[in-house]
């Protein structure tokens, strides 16, 4: 009865993190005012007004704590959560990460002026607003498009407004590279992103757009949408090409259903970092576009596809307050190191596999 329990509580988890529209937000436009107080409509209909530049900033999920990384706004992050370690000088910030979600004691004592919590922190909205903090969040992001209007908003509500645009044209200039080296492939490779337990990434989400942009077919987005639970039927009769793998799941191939698909009998995975699989953020998305397109076609593929940030003009000159000191523009080339899962829609789903699985084993 235990372990029922556990998997009713996972179920009614991947429905309420499925239903969560994002339609509800003002996205923020590129306007050449970049000043303070601004007053924006977030993912819950709450109008939200910061008088002055946020001098202090914490983030409740990573994928925001990455853009605040891009926009130049890294100065200004005092508190993000254990799945941003990989950021540079995140050790010098406050965890504010709880066994799910964050610990409203730890981000309340950040003393932020302003939390950005991502959709995957829904839950802990009204606890940190209830004690008083400026929050604001964010829809959902399932397309590069939304990945664009969240960091323009992230910029806009942190005085980083060039910085964002910077990271936008930077972003949309390796998107343009990437699918200028698939514009004409024939026959696309069908793929799946398997979660564990049969649960995999469906339509309506940032892994399907991120698979299409590297050239291949979401075989799972034909006929359902978000994070289904498939039978092994179903996967059979999905029979993907290709499976994409993080180092999470780096040996599910060789497991059934997914070792009788063809991609277990050819053995045909891409192996990608589960941050940039899971983060919808600038960075993440170069990184997964130019690694999956690698592995995907490397015939066609060629390094110097890579467009660094230094060499992209933004379409818009913005101004905004002055840069802190230490921003650094990311000039990483894509990379494949292992790092600690993103903590999106996805992430939190992963999370609580995670958790079920553990407490199966425990005995009563």
């Amino acid at each position: 009865m235990r372990r029922l329990s556990h998997v009713c509580v996972f179920v009614l988890l991947v429905g309420s993190l499925a239903g969560v529209a994002p339609a509800a937000a003002t996205p923020a436009t590129q306007a050449e005012d970049c000043s303070f107080p601004v007053t924006m409509t977030d993912a819950t209909g709450a109008e939200v007004t910061i008088e002055e530049r946020p001098e202090r900033v914490t983030t409740t999920n990573p994928s925001a704590a990455q853009t605040m990384w891009e926009v130049g706004g890294r100065a200004q992050v005092v508190g993000l959560t254990q799945y941003a370690s990989y950021l540079d000088g995140a050790e010098s910030r406050t965890n504010v990460s709880a066994s799910f979600g964050v610990t409203v004691e730890r981000v309340v004592g950040t003393n932020p002026d302003l939390v950005i919590a991502p959709n995957a922190s829904a839950g802990d909205v009204a606890p940190l607003r209830q004690a008083g903090l400026t929050v604001y969040h964010l829809p959902a992001a399932t397309t590069i498009e939304d990945i664009r209007a969240k960091t323009a908003t992230i910029g806009r509500l942190t005085g980083n407004c060039e910085g964002a645009s910077e990271a936008n044209a930077w972003m949309d200039a390796n998107v343009d590279a990437v699918r200028q080296v698939t514009a004409d492939a024939e026959d696309r490779p069908t793929a799946l992103y398997p979660l564990g337990g049969g649960y995999v990434a469906a339509g309506n989400t940032f892994v399907t757009s991120l698979i299409e942009l590297a050239g291949a077919e979401n075989v799972a987005a034909r006929n359902h949408a978000q994070y289904p639970q498939l039978s092994d039927e179903i996967i059979l009769q999905l029979d993907p090409d290709v499976l994409f793998v993080t180092e999470n799941t780096a040996n599910i191939a060789t497991t059934e259903p997914y070792a009788s698909t063809t991609a277990g009998e050819t053995n045909s995975t891409v192996a990608v970092q589960v941050r940039n699989i899971n983060q919808p953020a600038p960075r993440s998305v170069v990184s997964f576009a130019h690694n999956a397109t690698a592995q995907l076609y490397p015939d066609r593929y060629d390094a110097d596809s890579y467009v660094p940030r230094s060499a992209v003009t933004p379409a818009v000159t913005q101004t905004s307050e002055p840069t802190p000191a230490d921003h650094t523009p990311s000039t990483d080339q894509p990379t494949t190191d292992a790092s600690g899962p993103g903590f999106t829609a996805i992430g939190a789903l992963l999370a609580v596999l995670a958790l079920v699985s553990t407490l199966s084993r425990r005995r009563p």
